[in-house]
């Protein structure tokens, strides 16, 4: 068994959500705002990993919905980043005060 406390990776998970919740709200660069989002989904995965290991009833669900997360998340990277190309071929700048549409 495992000698780190179950409250160890709740501690970590909330610490990494509230991060990446600051960044996601509070930052105007595109690239910090994405990386954010990822901070808070790899907290939601910490969380789901441990409840899977550590719930009332332990099992495999939990790692399952984790990897699943982590495939969505690999999706959304992959969509936002080239969304940011295409606003920045456009627009010369990442600012999120910019992103109303597309088009010039």
């Amino acid at each position: 068994m495992s000698s780190v406390p179950v409250s160890a990776y709740l501690a970590l998970a909330l610490i990494l959500f509230c991060i990446g919740l600051y960044g996601a709200l509070t930052k105007k660069n595109t690239v910090i705002v994405l990386i954010s989002i990822e901070l808070m989904l790899n907290a939601v995965n910490i969380n789901l990993v441990t409840f899977s290991k550590y719930g009332a009833n332990p099992s495999i669900t939990g790692q399952v919905f984790a990897l699943f997360s982590i495939a969505v998340a690999a999706a959304e990277v992959a969509v936002g980043l080239a969304i940011l190309i295409s606003l920045y071929r456009n627009r010369r700048s990442v600012n999120i005060d910019e992103v109303n549409q597309l088009k010039n």
